[in-house]
C-alpha cells in the first residue's frame, strides 16, 4: 500500500485527531527512519502525519526541576540551540553519533526512541539520566520511564492513537555527570556493537551517592542495569566497585552473534565500556568541582 495522504498539523489536538480516526497512520518526527522503511517496503502507512510544525513538539526548555525536549525537536537543535550539552554531555555525545550533520538536522531524539532499535545510541543515554516519556492519546496523558517504553526491536509501548509528546530529564545537580560510549566497527555513521550510558552523583568527599548504568546493542532492548548502579553507590569508585559494576553489566547482557561481532565479544566489550564511562563521568564531576 502506498502513502495516500501527507498532513502537517499545526496543533497537538489536530495531530491526535489524525491518529485516532482509524486510518493507518505513521508519524514523521524527522523521517530518517520512516522514509527508509517506506522505500524498502517495510513501512506502508496510508497517512503520514508530520509533527515538525507543532510548537510544543519541537520546543526545548529548562526549568528548576527538569529539561523538556519536544519529541520532534531535531538533534541539531538539541546539540546547538539549547543547554542540553552543558547539562547532559553524555546524552549530547550520544545524539552527536547519530548519522551525519544532514541527518541530525532532521532526526529527533523522540523518533530515535520510538524507532526502538536495540542499537540506538540515544536510548541508553536517556535511561542513564532517568528520562521520562510524556505520552498523550485517547485515554489522556501519562508518563513512563524510557526503560519501559521500548518493548523489543522496532516495538514501543505506544497504543493505538497515542503519541510521544516530550522527553523529560531531571535537572542534574552540580555533583552529577553523565557519559555515553559505544564501540563501532568503523568510526563514522555505523551501528553500535555495544553502547553504555552512565550517570553518577558524588558527594563532597567523592563518595558515589547515586548511579545509573544502561547498556545497549547487547539485548533486544537497551537495559537499565540496576545491579551495576547499586555496586557503585556508597563507594569512592574504587577498582573493586567498578569491577562489580562491570560484572553486573556483563551478566545482564544477552547479545546475539552477527557480522558485527560475536555474543562473547560484545559481552566483553560492554564491560570495558562500562568501566570507561564510569571513569569519564567521575572525571567530569571532579573537573566541574575544581
Amino acid at each position: 500500500m502506498s502513502i495516500q495522504e501527507f498532513v502537517a498539523p499545526h496543533s497537538l489536538s489536530e495531530a491526535k485527531s489524525l491518529l485516532a480516526d482509524g486510518a493507518m497512520a505513521s508519524v514523521l518526527a524527522g523521517g530518517t527512519d520512516l522514509l527508509v522503511g517506506v522505500r524498502l517496503g517495510t513501512r506502508s502507512p496510508e497517512r503520514v502525519v508530520d509533527l515538525k510544525k507543532i510548537p510544543e513538539l519541537t520546543a526545548i526548555s529548562v526549568d528548576a526541576e527538569a529539561l523538556h525536549i519536544g519529541a520532534a525537536a531535531s538533534a541539531f537543535s538539541i546539540l546547538h540551540d539549547s543547554d542540553v550539552p552543558s547539562f547532559f554531555p553524555g546524552f549530547a555525545e550520544a545524539l552527536d553519533l547519530i548519522g551525519s550533520t544532514q541527518i541530525q538536522g532532521r532526526c529527533s531524539a523522540g523518533g530515535n526512541l520510538c524507532n526502538a532499535s536495540p542499537a540506538a545510541d540515544s536510548i541508553p543515554a536517556l535511561i542513564a539520566n532517568g528520562a521520562q516519556c510524556v505520552i498523550t492519546g485517547p485515554a489522556g496523558d501519562h508518563q513512563m520511564p524510557v526503560e519501559d517504553f521500548v518493548l523489543g526491536p522496532s516495538k514501543n509501548a505506544l497504543k493505538e492513537g497515542e503519541l510521544l509528546v516530550a522527553l523529560i530529564l531531571p535537572r542534574p545537580s552540580s555533583q552529577t555527570a553523565d557519559a555515553y560510549l559505544r564501540l563501532t566497527p568503523r568510526t563514522e555513521m555505523d551501528i553500535a556493537v555495544a553502547g553504555v550510558g552512565v550517570s553518577l552523583t558524588l558527594d563532597g568527599e567523592g563518595t558515589c551517592t547515586a548511579a545509573r548504568v544502561s547498556i545497549g546493542a547487547v539485548a533486544p532492548t537497551a537495559l537499565l542495569v540496576e545491579a551495576a548502579g547499586a555496586a557503585l553507590i556508597g563507594t569512592q569508585l574504587e577498582a573493586t566497585a567498578i569491577e562489580a559494576a562491570v560484572a553486573a553489566a556483563r551478566e545482564a547482557a544477552c547479545p546475539i552473534s552477527d557480522k558485527r561481532g560475536t555474543a562473547e565479544y560484545r559481552t566483553h566489550v560492554v564491560g570495558v565500556l562500562v568501566a570507561r564511562a564510569i571513569a569519564q563521568a567521575q572525571a567530569r564531576i571532579v573537573e566541574a568541582s575544581s
